[in-house]
């Protein structure tokens, strides 16, 4: 080949035909790939119905309600508290000797509950009645005096000057039995300072010293008692409710109520508002309001936590006597396939379960069968939500 002539460039052509049904016979992968936007969704579905996806949720309880809370127009939380209670102190200081109650005793007023070391005031005791019996002695001696001197002045047979001595010392020696009687009357308080007595009718709460304990006033020495017990008048037991400052209005003197106990929530106490306290709480915005009990038993005690329902008007016998009912909001209930479910929590899952509803009870709904009070439930449960769901309440 010459340098001038061109080289042959037709064999490494590609054919056109050839490029089209190499393609062609390719697999088409690709066109099994869908979309990000139909992609997500679908992943997002499959983990939740895994149930590796856990939803937040409101939550309700299932509760006991009795007629008198469903026609109430306001409930508040309060304390039982004793309106009559007291912490026993001695007047005196001296070493507690006997010590005759324990937590629990009924005392009387007046009744001895404690005494204390009085060899002391005893002996005190003792030397004021003998000087009384000396200034007594004495006594007799001067008015018999007086009255020989003044039939002796009669008589002229003495002196004016021993007629007055005699009537000076008769006075004298009245002054000195008066005297006498104050300080046997001194040492008689304080023997009676030693006995420490019940000032009324009640019962002991807590036992605050012991046998062989210095007692004192207001505990005067670092090492000493005040209060020997601290006892209540049972019979003016009465619940202290907080009621917020925008419900107060709700609340009025003899308003009947409603008490129930959180350590008897199946006990129901009839009672009544005794007193508004005309003050308000600036930290807590509330009222301090006293309710009285129309009934009590034995198991009510101070400091227990109560629940108080005030009630719109009085209650009927039947009413106030009928049980508790289970109850919920209605807005935990839910119908699917003409049956009313509710969802339970156990366990951080969702557990449908088949309800069977009552009465109205309010703004409640009575359930029947399906749940028991107590129990935490779905509240609004959203569309879509199923059995075995995870959630987190909020």
């Amino acid at each position: 080949m010459s340098s001038t002539e061109k080289p042959d460039l037709s064999s490494l052509r590609i054919s056109r035909a050839e490029t089209i049904s190499t393609s062609e016979s390719r697999p088409a992968r690709w066109k099994y790939i869908l979309p990000p936007a139909i992609l997500i969704p679908l992943v997002g579905a499959f983990f939740l119905i895994r149930g590796g996806t856990v939803i937040e949720v409101d939550t309700a309880a299932v509760t006991l309600t009795s007629p008198a809370q469903a026609s109430s127009v306001l409930t508040a939380n309060g304390y039982v508290v004793a309106q009559r209670k007291a912490s026993v102190a001695s007047k005196g200081t001296g070493r507690l000797v006997l010590l005759a109650v324990e937590e629990g005793d009924r005392v009387k007023r007046g009744q001895v509950i404690a005494r204390l070391e009085d060899a002391d005031v005893l002996a005190e005791l003792n030397k004021a009645r003998a000087d009384l019996e000396v200034a007594r002695a004495d006594s007799v001696d001067a008015h018999s005096t007086l009255l020989r001197q003044q039939r002796l002045m009669a008589s002229g047979l003495t002196s004016q000057a021993e007629l007055d001595a005699a009537q000076a010392r008769a006075i004298r020696v009245n002054a000195l039995i008066r005297s006498a009687l104050a300080q046997v009357e001194a040492a008689g308080v304080a023997l009676e300072n030693t006995r420490i007595r019940a000032p009324f009718d009640g019962t002991v709460l807590t036992k605050d010293a012991d046998v062989g304990e210095v007692v004192a006033p207001f505990a005067s020495s670092a090492n000493s008692r005040g209060a020997v017990v601290s006892m209540a008048d049972m019979t003016s037991l009465q619940v202290e409710a907080d009621v917020s400052e925008s419900n107060i209005t709700r609340v009025r003197i003899g308003q009947p109520c409603e008490i129930v106990l959180d350590a008897y929530p199946d006990k129901r106490y009839r009672g009544s508002v005794h007193k508004i306290v005309p003050t308000a709480d600036r930290a807590k915005a509330t009222v301090l309001t006293k309710v009285a009990f129309l009934e009590r038993d034995e198991r009510v005690l101070p400091e227990m936590s109560a629940k108080v329902a005030f009630l719109s008007g009085e209650l009927s016998a039947s009413a106030a006597a009928a049980p508790p009912k289970t109850t919920v909001v209605p807005s935990v209930l839910v119908e699917r396939d003409g049956r009313t479910i509710a969802f339970v929590v156990r366990d951080g899952v969702a557990v449908e379960t088949v309800v069977r509803t009552g009465d109205r009870l309010g703004n409640l709904v009575e359930v029947r069968e399906g749940l028991t009070p107590g129990e935490i439930v779905v509240n609004h449960p959203p569309a879509g939500f199923s059995d075995g769901t995870k959630v987190k309440m909020r």
